[in-house]
């Protein structure tokens, strides 16, 4: 993505002992990404660009991501992905920001929100994934389907054959590119933890929440199903909305329709009020 590092550009934070990649645009009120298992920070890009006109956009790539120091443990929760972010945080200056949490991501903006709500002035949970923790079984049947196809076929070979399954069928050939282009990104170890992380933990853990919530899907979603986060919104008490035409990856696919809903969300988190 040739607009990638000038309008979405990277940084490297030092943090105690590690370090964090994070991707930064525009000024004002905090807005944080964070993205799922099989995503980076740059995937946000068509969403940071346009949000940036009245936000500071802060996308990391979670920590065994790009040029982020994997977490310690072998097997994470969503608590530790929580600590490393207030550490970033901390670093970048920001006491308090809306928290977007993508898929996997939203287990570890619940964390935080749950463990800080302080510094989240609302949570945006957008086709969030629930975690197999509460249910073992399920889990590692998911946890060694997923280790075997990483073993087979490699992160570049994943990414071609998965990428489709992140949007809708009617998505463009340039959202599919940008879906694979970040996927083959991943890296195996960072991967790994994530798979422990989504196998072996629970959103709802993290509960109740003290802070305003609201969740999303794409009604295309064949991943986290609109049934299933309509379900875990009822479990939040939060309201819940489809984005239409939308399959798992909706930033990607229908950035304008994600940038608007956040601004919106971002009103919200400024006024008090709903969105």
């Amino acid at each position: 993505m040739p607009n990638l590092d000038l309008h979405f550009a990277e940084r490297l934070l030092r943090l105690d002992g590690a370090q964090l990649a994070v991707r930064q645009a525009g000024s004002g009120e905090a807005v944080v990404l964070l993205h799922g298992i099989g995503s980076g920070a740059a995937s946000w890009l068509q969403v940071a660009t346009g949000l940036s006109e009245r936000a500071r956009v802060i996308a990391w790539d979670a920590p065994g991501y790009g040029q982020s120091t994997p977490l310690p443990m072998a097997a994470p929760r969503a608590s530790d992905y929580a600590a490393r972010l207030l550490q970033a945080l901390d670093a970048l200056g920001v006491q308090r920001c809306m928290l977007v949490g993508h898929s996997l991501g939203a287990l570890t903006a619940c964390a935080f929100a749950r463990q800080h709500p302080q510094r989240v002035s609302r949570l945006v949970l957008l086709s969030p994934a629930r975690g197999y923790g509460a249910e073992p079984e399920q889990g590692q049947a998911v946890r060694a389907k997923r280790l075997h196809s990483l073993e087979q076929l490699g992160i570049e070979q994943m990414a071609r054959e998965r990428s489709a399954h992140l949007l809708s069928a009617n998505a463009s050939a340039e959202a599919l590119a940008w879906v694979q282009w970040n996927m083959a990104r991943l890296q195996p170890h960072g991967y790994r933890q994530a798979i422990e992380l989504l196998c072996g933990d629970y959103l709802l853990r993290y509960t109740p929440l003290a802070v305003a919530c609201d969740v999303h899907c794409g009604s295309a979603d064949g991943i986290t199903r609109p049934e299933d986060c309509r379900a875990l919104a009822d479990a939040l008490g939060a309201p819940f909305h489809l984005i239409a035409g939308a399959g798992h990856a909706c930033a990607i696919e229908q950035p304008d329709t994600v940038t608007g809903l956040l601004a919106r969300a971002l009103d919200a988190s400024l006024t008090g009020s709903a969105p």
